[in-house]
């Protein structure tokens, strides 16, 4: 036995409850890392670390508290010497942001200010940011690259998203000893394949894929395909959707690009997706054909602010974090329906 084992890196993982989150929390423990979740559980549920210490056979630690209690963080970062930060914690509807914007702009605006203030504090170098392909807008060109240009978020949640990113990108321009590296994420979709967590929305959920679910498992009477008179090859919007084990895998990838990294200040923006479109029609024909299922849909008029396409340029992904997606579209909706099937 090796009387000097490696310590693993202790990654803190805030929202590490949520949908996107528990699933890095599980690719981050089987890549050799130690996850550190932080989550007050406003849009998650506390039954996910049950389902996590199953498919890890251990407890994840985990701290209920809000991030932007700057006493309890602070207490988390004296006791944990964590080695990086991946920051999904924030409101993320984008309805409610709409109508609530100043919930939306201090609670993803200070979470994200208050890290920023505690990393060099604590020698914490590494920070890893939940982006959104929101940023772009209804792009000119596709597929989209990072060097296309940002324009103004259709929403306060999308306002977020890209002032966060010029927050991350002032302070490592001032030469704060801060890596830092967002990813722009596009649809995803999923769960993880034992179905012991997955996405739980509260309420009537606003994304596509959940809704379906529902739908699927008789909750819903149908679902409504909003625009089949868009600009696309069956009229219905198209959009990248990845699978949340590659959207996790892609996390693992960044962490371990910074803490390679030698420079003291550095700062980096990629895409996440698959590098394919499909649409709304697509994604419904392809989850009947893999579950055996017959959905009840109809079609109605598009919905205000909706985008007609976007899907991702990964080019860049591919070469600077060696991240590839491994995943379907079909294996996304058969994980996503096993999943269904447990919670329904």
């Amino acid at each position: 036995m090796d009387a000097n084992p490696i310590t693993p890196q202790k990654i803190l993982v805030t929202g590490g409850a949520g949908f996107i989150g528990s699933h890095t929390v599980v690719a981050l423990a089987e890549a050799g890392y130690e996850p550190v979740i932080v989550d007050d559980f406003s849009n998650s549920e506390p039954s996910i670390l049950d389902g996590l210490k199953a498919i890890l056979n251990r407890e994840v630690r985990s701290y209920h508290i809000d991030c932007n209690d700057r006493a309890a963080m602070t207490d988390v970062f004296s006791q944990e010497q964590v080695a990086g930060i991946i920051h999904f914690a924030a409101s993320k509807a984008v309805g409610e942001s709409v109508e609530k914007p100043l919930k939306y702009y201090r609670n993803n605006l200070d979470t994200l200010m208050l890290l920023l203030e505690l990393m060099p504090q604590f020698g914490v170098q590494n920070l890893v940011f939940s982006s959104s392909c929101t940023v772009y807008g209804q792009p000119e060109h596709l597929p989209v690259t990072e060097e296309t240009p940002r324009l103004p978020a259709m929403s306060p949640y999308g306002n977020t998203k890209a002032i966060c990113e010029d927050i991350i990108r002032d302070c490592v321009a001032a030469n704060m000893p801060v890596r830092a590296i967002s990813l722009r994420y596009f649809n995803p979709i999923g769960a993880h394949p034992s179905a012991l967590i997955g996405e739980l929305p509260r309420g009537v959920p606003a994304n596509l894929v959940p809704y379906l679910l529902q739908v699927a498992s008789g909750q819903r009477a149908s679902l409504t395909v909003h625009g089949n008179d868009y600009n696309t090859p069956d009229g219905t919007a198209i959009r990248d959707y990845i699978h949340v084990m590659d959207l996790a895998d892609a996390h693992v990838s960044a962490v371990r690009l910074l803490v390679e990294k030698k420079e003291t200040a550095f700062y980096d923006v990629f895409n996440i997706g698959t590098g394919r479109g499909a649409s709304v029609l697509e994604l419904i024909n392809t989850f009947e054909e893999v579950n055996g299922i017959k959905l009840p849909y109809h079609l109605g008029d598009r919905r205000p602010g909706d985008i007609e396409q976007i899907y991702a340029d990964v080019t860049k992904s591919t070469r600077g974090l060696g991240f590839t997606t491994k995943r379907t579209l079909a294996d996304a909706l058969q994980d996503a329906w096993r999943w269904q099937q447990k919670i329904s």
